[in-house]
């Protein structure tokens, strides 16, 4: 008799203790469905951000003329990430298309070194405060770099359709998850989240695979 009470305690204790993982799991499903989503929200918006500056669609276009080029990397950096990153700030004079505009101290973040003299095609996104200030911010501007800016807004979608998915379903992505993948399946099935996660995952594939390949050739 006393073994058979000691035997259901211990059932009842086991049962509790799988009520609790799978409660911590459902919960870690849409706290990591909550990431994905807001990370995806995030990458979109500086994707589309930093793509309409590059595209030359929003701020003032003109020219930065160099007039040197310097080459910073942080104090921190690895050999690896010295040797395949090379932050370079080009500095000189920024002259916008209209003449409305122009900087003596103007600087812009590119990838490689320009000699003294070349002429950059840049977009002024915020104008000095003065004339004598260097508080102004340029991109340089291009297609190809738009385009690869916004092959990121669409990769940010990829991110939002399977943050939604996990939000809504408790499906947890990486590990354990209470909610098995056909389960989560068929419950968002059941209204418009399948037919939205379906639809934002394949325009994010195919948008970022359509941008990056075009940036290659533009």
């Amino acid at each position: 008799m006393a073994r058979t009470q000691g035997t259901g305690k211990g059932t009842g204790t086991d049962r509790s203790l799988v009520g609790l993982v799978e409660r911590a799991f459902g919960r870690l499903g849409r706290a990591g469905g909550l990431v994905f989503l807001l990370a995806g929200l995030a990458l979109s918006g500086f994707g589309a951000y930093e793509g309409a500056y590059a595209a030359g669609w929003a701020g003032t276009h003109g020219t930065l003329t160099v007039d040197r080029c310097d080459v910073s990397y942080p104090n921190n950096a690895s050999r690896s990430s010295r040797k395949n990153r090379r932050p370079v700030r080009c500095e000189g004079a920024f002259a916008s298309d209209d003449g409305k505009s122009t900087d003596a101290n103007a600087a812009v973040q590119v990838r490689q070194r320009y000699a003294q003299g070349t002429e950059l095609s840049v977009q002024q996104t915020d104008p000095p405060t003065s004339d004598t200030a260097t508080d102004a911010d340029y991109v340089q501007s291009g297609l190809d770099r738009a385009w690869r800016w916004f092959g990121a807004f669409f990769g940010g979608w990829v991110l939002t359709g399977l943050g939604a998915f996990c939000l809504l379903t408790g499906f947890a992505p990486f590990g354990q998850s209470r909610i098995s993948f056909d389960a989560a399946w068929e419950a968002a099935g059941r209204g418009v989240t399948r037919s939205a996660v379906i639809g934002m995952i394949g325009v994010g594939i195919v948008g970022a695979g359509v941008s990056f390949l075009v940036s290659y050739f533009v």
